[in-house]
């Protein structure tokens, strides 16, 4: 469950008192801290902490962190806007309670994501998560739905003796293969035991291609709960990783050359308890309105790269043939298409059916790519707009004509190209609002700047322990 209300100062009805008890518990299980946990416009997971007899003062009242933050870049210096970046205000970071967790990974804290509002108890509009739970709730209200989400997981594991900030791979194992697994296992299987002690469902973890790469698939959930769960993944991840002596980068791209870390978003709407995505008259059982959602998804990719790739690094990672997703174009589980079809295995379609959305990665702010992801399928839907014909096999191989004729094209290929892509897109710039899209576009421009004049090795090794 997610905390759908928005805090208000002197907290939320029960939050107080379910704090107290909440403190009582923690102090009884060896727990000394409470991580505070919010993600900013550059995709780093920032933080504070409090004492967790401190927890009943952060629901009534919040704790203090600067709007400056909304602006920082990936190195920490600092961008503005004519609201955003300056040193000036203070927000209140109010914890969900129903999210938080004893992090078994770090023993002696817990860990909750918070909402920030205004001293005045206003909706920061730099909010994310607050956004995210906005158009949730607008969505259910206006059209009567609702939805689930995961985001797939992949890291690179480093040696944590290596050198400066090289990298060098834990594993030598092939992809896919039985050595990494049995190289790392004492590794993975301490991860598993942490995640099934913080209530992640794990679907699945196993060696990814790219060298010392894995990946993480976890339970779908709640837009918000979802992108929850996939900071609380990471921050699971680099904790167990580091009482094995492991360094891991979920960074798009490690290295110069190769494939990079992907954050796969799946998504799938939802009315009435019955799955859009199954079932229907459509192509593989989507109904006409899966249908339209995925033709908006498709429409908007372009601008959505600023959300949804939104580090220099992650046109490293962004390249064709490398099952990265870099053309608008669809098709039942073909993984060179950005939108795969997924109408899962005979007998159970009526849940598992989604939409895999493939130019993501984890750069990107959880709560601010999902929450575009759904503005931009909303949009298709309130105009029904058609979903194209299939694209099947690598759309890299289609003639000039064939792909104009199918309306395939090139996702930008560099953040420079999303940026202005996202510039001309008006519904998803309203969507944000102007205060968040401006610090979208004063970001990524900032990230640009800070490596302008880098090859690609040097921009690889700028971001590769950023995320």
């Amino acid at each position: 469950m997610t905390t759908l209300a928005d805090p208000v100062p002197g907290g939320r009805p029960g939050d107080v008192e379910r704090a107290t008890a909440l403190s009582g518990e923690l102090a009884g299980r060896g727990v000394h801290g409470v991580v505070l946990a919010y993600v900013d416009t550059a995709g780093i997971a920032r933080v504070k902490t409090v004492p967790t007899a401190r927890l009943p003062s952060a629901a009534a009242w919040g704790v203090g962190m600067s709007p400056v933050f909304d602006t920082f870049l990936a190195d920490d210096s600092v961008v503005a806007t004519d609201v955003l970046g300056s040193p000036d205000g203070d927000l209140r970071l109010y914890p969900d309670l129903d999210r938080l967790v004893v992090l078994a990974g770090q023993p002696g804290w817990a860990w909750a994501p918070v909402d920030r509002i205004t001293q005045d108890g206003d909706r920061h509009p730099g909010c994310t998560r607050t956004l995210l739970r906005r158009i949730v709730t607008e969505a259910a209200e206006r059209h009567g739905l609702t939805f689930e989400a995961a985001i797939e997981v992949e890291w690179t594991v480093g040696q944590g003796d290596a050198p400066g900030d090289g990298f060098v791979p834990a594993t030598t194992g092939p992809a896919y293969g039985a050595t990494r697994q049995v190289e790392l296992g004492d590794y993975t299987a301490e991860l598993l035991a942490a995640c099934a002690a913080q209530g992640i469902e794990v679907e699945q973890v196993h060696p990814e291609y790219a060298p010392g790469q894995f990946e993480i698939s976890v339970g779908a959930l709640d837009p918000v709960a979802a992108a929850d769960r996939s900071v609380l993944v990471r921050q699971t991840v680099r904790a167990v990783a580091g009482r094995h002596g492991l360094r891991v980068s979920f960074a798009p791209a490690v290295v110069g050359r190769g494939v990079g870390n992907g954050g796969h978003v799946h998504l799938s709407a939802w009315r009435d308890g019955t799955n859009l995505h199954s079932g229907g008259p459509g192509r593989y059982g989507m109904t006409a309105e899966a249908e339209s959602f995925t033709a908006g998804i498709l429409a908007h990719l372009p601008a959505l790269t600023a959300v949804t790739a939104p580090s220099p690094a992650s046109y490293l990672r962004l390249r064709p043939s490398q099952w990265a997703g870099v053309f608008t174009a669809w098709g039942r589980e073909t993984r060179e298409t950005a939108l795969r079809v997924v109408t899962g295995t005979a007998g159970l379609r009526d849940r598992a059916a989604n939409l895999e959305i493939k130019p993501v990665d984890l750069a990107a702010n959880p709560y601010l790519a999902i929450g575009s992801l759904i503005v931009a399928g909303l949009d298709g839907l309130a105009s029904s707009a058609a979903l194209p014909e299939e694209t099947t096999g690598d759309p890299a191989h289609l003639g000039e004509a064939e792909s104009a004729g199918r309306g395939v094209r090139r996702l930008p290929e560099s953040l420079a190209g999303a940026v202005e892509e996202f510039r001309a897109d008006v519904a998803l710039r309203a969507a944000l609002g102007p205060v968040l899209a401006d610090a979208v576009i004063a970001v990524r421009l900032g990230e640009l700047a800070s490596v302008a004049g880098l090859d690609d090795d040097r921009v690889a090794a700028a971001y590769r322990w950023k995320y």
